[in-house]
């Protein structure tokens, strides 16, 4: 009986949100989930997707949005109670056979008979760990707690490299189950006739993402700087480009096609538990120059060009070297791609189905 609920298609519940990475990540995923004869309901929490953000999803999966708030955009974590409750609904509703968190705190008080997958791609304790060098704060030590309810909670834990599941061991203590599976992204456009300009893309009003070490950098630089995503975030913060050139929020589509056509990819993240951008930019074989951070080394170590986060010099630097050598451009970009093409999207739902099938396990032991 075992066997055949590890080997036949699931109904899958899994949570996203419309702001950040994850709706791409939960996306992609879902889809190819999908196209393998899983049945999908997103759930999503926070702000409502555009149109179409939900025209997408809705093409391949039932789209069902709640009332709680991710549980890093509130500070008062009443505001999560009711979240145990409306995964319940929703299971109990679609009938699911299996639960895929796309944050561990959400896990936290769930009181489900069927699997549960929780996969951290980010959290507030690592976030100020990687970004300010401190820990939670009286007023934010909720956030720990609960992480470490839903760590205690899920039969598998994930993290997207091995940087970030050593970073959540460093600030949360050991954590039973937890694995990495690399993100995988889609191939892009094919490379075409690259133009002089460097090509950015983050949600800039998040500090990690280092939106002012990019602005001083392209100050110091020949070629114009395009910086894609959003300036201003759900809660109130805001980043400013003075120098570089601000696309704001653009189709996704779009973002790929710039991509290939872009001279040079950075990022400046001082926090990145995978950085699926980077990955994006790679498969069309675009140079990459990365901030020397351990996700970025573990993930790209041999095939970019690294400089110091907090440096604008240094990315200026790394910029404007690149920018005068083509062939070094060219080898830079051949040598992401190769690795990027260790990254697949095929080799990441595989890899995900495994931990699916460990999680129904690790259930039926419960």
């Amino acid at each position: 009986m075992l066997q055949s609920l590890i080997h036949r298609p699931r109904r899958i519940l899994m949570t996203t949100d419309a702001v950040g990475g994850v709706w791409r990540y939960s996306l992609d995923l879902a889809r190819e989930l999908a196209a393998g004869g899983d049945s999908i309901v997103l759930a999503g929490l926070g702000p409502e997707p555009s149109p179409e953000q939900a025209r997408e999803a809705q093409s391949f999966a039932t789209l069902v949005w709640l009332k709680s708030p991710p549980d890093w955009m509130t500070r008062d974590e009443k505001d999560l109670d009711r979240l145990p409750g409306e995964l319940r609904s929703l299971a109990k509703t679609y009938a699911i056979d299996l639960v895929h968190l796309n944050a561990p705190a959400q896990a936290a008080g769930l009181d489900l008979t069927c699997p549960i997958v929780a996969v951290s791609h980010s959290c507030v304790a690592t976030w100020l760990h990687a970004v300010r060098g401190q820990a939670p704060a009286d007023a934010w030590s909720w956030q720990r707690d609960r992480n470490r309810a839903g760590f205690d909670r899920a039969d598998v834990v994930i993290a997207p490299s091995r940087s970030h599941a050593e970073m959540l061991q460093a600030c949360y203590g050991a954590i039973a189950g937890l694995g990495v599976v690399h993100n995988g992204a889609l191939p892009g456009p094919r490379p075409g006739r690259r133009e002089r300009f460097v090509f950015a893309a983050a949600r800039w009003w998040d500090e990690g993402k280092n939106a002012a070490s990019l602005d001083a950098a392209a100050a110091l630089c020949a070629w114009p700087v395009q910086a894609a995503g959003p300036l201003a975030g759900p809660d109130g913060q805001r980043a400013r480009f003075d120098h570089c050139v601000s696309l704001g929020s653009i189709d996704h589509r779009e973002v790929r096609r710039r991509m290939r056509r872009a001279g040079i990819f950075v990022s400046t993240s001082i926090y990145e538990p995978f950085g699926l951008a980077a990955l994006e930019a790679a498969l069309s074989a675009t140079p990459l120059v990365l901030a020397d951070i351990a996700t970025y080394r573990e993930i790209w170590d041999g095939a970019a060009m690294f400089f110091n986060s907090r440096d604008p010099h240094a990315l200026a630097g790394c910029i404007e070297s690149l920018s005068r050598d083509e062939s070094l451009r060219r080898k830079l970009g051949r040598r992401a791609a190769r690795q990027a093409r260790k990254f697949s999207l095929g080799k990441q739902v595989r890899m995900m189905r495994d931990i699916y099938n460990r999680a129904a396990l690790t259930a039926a032991g419960r």
